[in-house]
């Protein structure tokens, strides 16, 4: 990768996991209208997509200081059962909006620390949504792990309940690193549970690992890679560490001086990505990387990868449920989010109403740029209708793209955008030239750190 193109693109940009990202949204609290939409978008998709749940379990025994997730630290395990009443209760909820019963296509436990519940409560939890739900025959179901405290019997647990793909927080092997975000696991730990997954017979097994973080250097990327490639995961998230400690107080435990450089951090991704590639990975969206056996990379030459707010995912289901503290549900044409503090969020519960704290209801073109925006995140490439009204937003964002194609990153023919292989690691900058608020509020602050 060129390093003029790295410095002339390495600009602040969101993920895209949602469109418009959670920064520009309203925050209103419309809860009539998010029923309305739940309920209506529930009715079309149900039948035909099913829908797709995602739990937060907020719970860690230990902060990870790098961390830019919403999580209660506690070695209090009387914490689990209350929590899972709760998110019981919650479902009980959106049950009750439902004309039918709910057909099931996808389940993703995210966290916090899914783990660090036991067997036993995650079957309860688990058990509670099957019982009142269909489950497809399609349905995928996944939940992260820290390699530390999953256990043979999690794994077991979650196999008979329909867990097929499991998600392990590496972040990296190094044990500088490891011991600067506290977040100490050795190889042996993680190779043990990874085989532990492999025997019982999980089809996908995923590596979260981290670039960007406090004391990394070439050598230990590098070196890390060459132990992932031991274990040979079917797919990789490959992220940018966030830096934004005015947010998350733990990244105060280490200072600016203790990271990579921009260029530095940029070269630390361009190693790893080089390493992905010679050990046979393919890159199928921004971040992230597959074995070509692996569903996920199937789904991108058929053309169903799909994004949210869990990522990358083969469903592409229009409802989404968030259940849980901070959990954000997407009826494709409206968002909501959940309380962030548990103590809030059971409060809320306990009066029979949904913790829902904010909204944001899409306006036509949000929904029009959303499209592309997905478009571009999961196939690198969109089309559109140039008579349609919504089409000079494209118009004008392909006068903003033509430095970038002119840099042989992006092909622009009439109603089509491409993005080329060498563009692919530049896809952010694509998504933001059509994002309608960051052109609209270009000289307000600074809303993203660099390159999250």
């Amino acid at each position: 990768m060129s390093t003029s193109l790295v410095r002339k693109y390495n600009v602040p940009g969101p993920r895209y996991t949602s469109y418009p990202t959670v920064p520009f949204w309203k925050n209103e609290t419309e809860l009539v209208s998010w029923k309305e939409r739940i309920k209506h978008t529930f009715n079309i998709t149900n039948k035909a997509k099913g829908i797709s749940l995602y739990i937060h379990l907020p719970y860690c025994e230990s902060l990870c200081t790098y961390c830019g997730c919403t999580t209660r630290i506690t070695i209090n395990h009387a914490v689990e059962k209350p929590y899972i009443d709760s998110v019981l209760k919650e479902w009980k909820l959106y049950l009750s909006l439902f004309e039918d019963v709910p057909e099931i296509t996808e389940i993703h436990l995210g966290g916090g620390t899914p783990t660090f519940f036991s067997p036993e409560n995650l079957r309860r939890l688990i058990e509670g949504i099957r019982q009142t739900s269909v489950v497809r025959t399609d349905a995928e179901f996944g939940f992260e792990a820290h390699p530390n405290n999953t256990t043979e019997a999690h794994l077991r647990t979650l196999y008979e309940l329909g867990f097929r793909r499991v998600s392990f927080g590496i972040q990296d092997f190094d044990p500088v690193v490891q011991k600067i975000i506290n977040r100490v696991q050795t190889y042996s730990q993680v190779k043990l549970v990874v085989e532990q997954a492999r025997d019982i017979g999980y089809d996908s097994i995923n590596f979260d690992l981290i670039y960007g973080l406090p004391l990394q250097t070439d050598k230990s990327i590098a070196d890390t890679f060459n132990k992932v490639q031991k274990l040979r995961p079917d797919r990789i998230a490959f992220y940018s560490y966030a830096h934004v400690p005015w947010v998350k107080p733990g990244q105060r435990m280490f200072t600016e001086s203790d990271l990579p450089s921009n260029e530095e951090k940029r070269n630390l991704y361009e190693l790893g990505k080089q390493l992905l590639t010679d050990f046979g990975y393919c890159e199928i969206g921004m971040d992230h990387f597959s074995l070509q056996q692996d569903a996920l990379y199937q789904s991108v030459l058929e053309g169903k990868m799909h994004r949210n707010f869990m990522g990358y995912t083969t469903n592409h289901s229009q409802l989404s449920v968030g259940l849980g503290v901070s959990a954000i549900g997407d009826a494709w044409n409206a968002y909501g989010q959940n309380l962030k503090k548990v103590e809030d969020y059971k409060k809320v519960l306990e009066q029979g109403q949904f913790p829902i704290f904010k909204t944001h209801i899409l306006t036509p073109k949000e929904s029009f740029v959303r499209r592309h925006i997905t478009d571009l995140m999961c196939q690198f490439q969109t089309t559109w209708d140039i008579n349609d009204p919504n089409s000079k937003i494209m118009d004008e964002g392909v006068q903003r793209l033509d430095e970038m194609i002119k840099d042989g990153l992006v092909i622009h023919s009439t109603g089509q955008l491409l993005v080329t292989e060498k563009g692919r690691a530049f896809v952010r900058n694509v998504c933001m030239a059509i994002d309608i608020h960051l052109w609209e509020e270009v000289n307000s602050e600074q809303k993203f750190s660099l390159t999250v």
